[in-house]
């Protein structure tokens, strides 16, 4: 018997270049093992002679099994199916003077990668279904990764994080039975008045884009830039499409959904395979710490727009090149609104500040603690820590000393950045925030709509909401109601509800 020794071709892991392009590993000609070592027969198991049973030894088929049970990592909860695509933002305004982040410099170019996704729906739904978009943006700047995690809305259902378990329990499936419904949906909401702006959102036509390309983006909330003095404003930032936004109808949802399901994935891929690049323009709304009060409404509240704060260019990003593999690149991509970096802090918003724990949380769940050692999570600045160990450890820290403070360890060459001082006063407490202002926004989008929009807006949420339990459909037209009276009326028409009792309620709620 012969044996053919022969060696398995190197495979070779290139470090990520600066310029954004993610290592990966050169293809083998021949098939191997993870090992590197080749693979003699992948079609027939090492058995004991002709007739006998499998051999435990047979390493190719034990490494085969082992690896496709385990192809699946768990699936987020939220924004379980998501599009990626790599590109590059490049500043097209000198922000020095509002934040040290140098991403914002005029002429500056960063790459980035962005996940599109829909929220509510598993991984393998059909991207026709009514859902906000997940719209996450991963700049990979010289002072760290940054992730500007947003949806396509620009408001939320909820402005407390307390909250947010609930809700999403409520949107997904009935543990009863493993469908979702209307009944125990706006069974949480009508407990929940400040939803109605986003909830009016959902049920429009917004809430079936036509195309990722063809839909606006949103930090929802408010953020903080501090410069180099340590002083700093609130800023939102809004994504705008070149592309122009378009939405489908409900009609236009019903052809699609049985023809294609992943028309959105499908489009963004076709289109950057083709040459045609989406680009996005980047804009920022600014608000002074001493204008905060200023409004009738509480600004850091992720229910509201900034409706009367101008907003300003700030850059431009472009989409130019798919993911080589789905798995490593989309999936494994961690986005969580924590990854900040110096001159860019997260506000005193309540949801964002829940965010900051649980997205990061999730992703250390799904992918494990050294999840950012990852190709495609890992900076392109240089990373020094002093954690260790774990699974799937692949950093590069070395030395003897692991802890601070340390008069053995190299002295830092500059002042590390420190965070923004915020004026605090009063006690703590667990109370609702002073300025709901939980309808007005809802009425001024409903009456922004044109007569068709309002038409199919009314007609999905009205049937949605004939759905609903008698006693929490009725408070959630007095929702509506109190937005705008003749929205709510035809909603209650839709929905067979009784007016004079939705008049009553509504009579009853703040502005």
């Amino acid at each position: 018997m012969k044996f053919n020794f022969r060696a398995a071709p190197a495979l070779c892991l290139s470090a990520a270049a600066l310029a954004g392009t993610l290592s990966l590993s050169t293809q083998a000609a021949e098939l191997t093992r993870d090992n590197g070592a080749l693979v003699g027969d992948n079609q027939n198991s090492q058995t004991a002679g002709a007739n006998g049973p499998v051999l435990l030894q047979d390493v190719q088929l034990l490494q085969k099994l082992q690896r496709f049970d385990r192809e699946r990592i768990p699936e987020r909860v939220v924004h379980a199916r998501g599009t990626g695509a790599h590109g590059e933002f490049t500043a097209t305004a000198d922000l020095s003077d509002l934040t040290m982040a140098s991403l914002f410099r005029e002429g500056k170019t960063t790459p980035v990668f962005v996940r599109f996704s829909t929220v509510v729906h598993g991984n393998h739904s059909p991207e026709t279904l009514r859902d906000p978009r997940g719209f996450a943006t991963k700049f990979y700047t010289e002072d760290g990764n940054w992730d500007l995690v947003g949806n396509n809305f620009p408001t939320f259902f909820i402005r407390d994080a307390m909250k947010f378990p609930d809700m999403v329990h409520a949107f997904k499936p009935d543990p009863d039975k493993n469908f979702g419904t209307d009944k125990t949906l706006f069974d949480f909401f009508s407990h929940v008045p400040e939803s109605t702006h986003t909830l009016t959102l959902l049920y429009s036509n917004q809430g079936t884009p036509a195309s990722y390309r063809q839909m606006d983006g949103s930090s929802v909330h408010a953020y903080k830039f501090v410069n180099d003095e340590g002083e700093y404003n609130y800023v939102k930032f809004n994504w705008k499409s070149q592309q122009g936004v378009k939405n489908l109808d409900p009609q236009q949802v019903e052809r699609i959904q049985g023809k294609d399901f992943n028309h959105m994935s499908r489009d963004l891929i076709s289109a950057i395979n083709e040459g045609d690049y989406p680009k996005w323009d980047l804009y920022v709304q600014i608000i002074k710490p001493e204008d905060m009060g200023n409004f009738e409404f509480d600004p850091l509240d992720p229910t509201k727009t900034w409706p009367d704060v101008p907003e300003t260019k700030v850059g431009t990003m472009v989409l130019n090149r798919n993911p080589a593999n789905v798995f490593q690149e989309t999936e494994q991509a961690a986005m969580a609104p924590s990854n900040t970096i110096p001159g860019i802090e997260p506000s005193e918003d309540r949801l964002l500040q829940g965010r900051l724990f649980s997205y990061a949380d999730t992703q250390m769940y799904r992918l494990g603690a050294n999840h950012q050692f990852l190709p495609i999570n890992q900076a392109k600045a240089a990373v020094n820590n002093n954690n260790q160990n774990g699974a799937a450890n692949t950093g590069a820290r070395t030395g003897e000393v692991n802890y601070e403070p340390s008069r053995m360890a190299p002295k830092p060459q500059a002042e590390a950045a420190r965070y923004s001082e915020l004026p605090l006063t009063g006690t703590t407490q667990q109370r609702k925030i002073y300025k709901e202002q939980n309808f007005k926004q809802a009425g001024d989008l409903y009456r922004s709509f044109t007569r068709k929009e309002q038409k199919d807006l009314v007609k999905s949420l009205g049937e949605a909401l004939g759905n609903a339990e008698d006693e929490a459909k009725h408070h959630m037209l007095s929702f509506f109601y109190k937005a705008d009276a003749d929205y709510g009326k035809g909603l209650t028409k839709v929905a067979a509800g009784d007016l004079s009792r939705v008049q009553a309620l509504a009579a009853q709620l703040q502005d």
